[in-house]
């Protein structure tokens, strides 16, 4: 295992807390071909039923949805077009939050990333974006409900500590359809990191 997972009471705190306490962290991935991990350097929150942008919006509870009705601490993976996207589900029981990790900065394993991604990536192409982070790392639809406080999907403490100073906020990306939700400030990243995916 790469360093001690974060508890289960970690997710528990407010969302937009652990959206921006989760910068600096490292997600980690074991699979048979090895461990691949990179550190947090962008986020964004969704904050269900009330957030027009949430796939729990007007508390839809569906069987993709179900996962974020439960506790805090488990994973909710889904596909986007071709790509399959990881989120942390956040807050109290039956409120339904979760936060989308958007990209990371690899750091163990990349050797492993580029055999996923394609040798001709430039290094900063390999996890800049969530889709991207994904398939570097391994994750897939089966990691859907996974505990994060345990391998072989789990996110550790990380050896980079995140300022105010170096942490940005701004709108999410690619929710156009989300009316009001559109403007919400509830993107979080680290200031010039080349791997922030816009």
């Amino acid at each position: 295992m790469y360093g001690q997972p974060l508890r289960q009471s970690f997710y528990q705190q407010p969302t937009l807390e652990v959206a921006k306490s989760l910068l600096g962290k490292v997600l980690v991935k074991e699979t048979s071909e090895g461990i691949a991990a990179g550190t947090i350097v962008e986020t964004e929150a969704y904050l269900g039923p009330e957030d027009r942008a949430a796939h729990s919006y007007g508390n839809r509870r569906t069987k993709r949805t179900e996962v974020m009705f439960g506790p805090a601490g488990h994973v909710y993976t889904y596909e986007m077009h071709t790509h399959c996207l990881v989120n942390v589900v956040c807050g109290a029981l039956d409120m339904p939050h979760a936060v989308l990790i958007r990209a990371v900065e690899p750091c163990v394993g990349e050797d492993l990333m580029r055999k996923r991604r394609g040798d001709n990536k430039k290094r900063t192409a390999l996890t800049s974006g969530p889709g991207k982070l994904t398939r570097a790392l391994g994750i897939t639809k089966a990691d859907y409900g996974h505990r994060l406080d345990q391998p072989p999907l789990y996110i550790t403490e990380g050896g980079i500590q995140i300022n105010d100073e170096q942490m940005m906020v701004g709108p999410r990306i690619g929710i156009d359809g989300a009316k009001e939700a559109r403007a919400y400030p509830w993107r979080f990243w680290v200031e010039g990191n080349p791997f922030v995916s816009r």
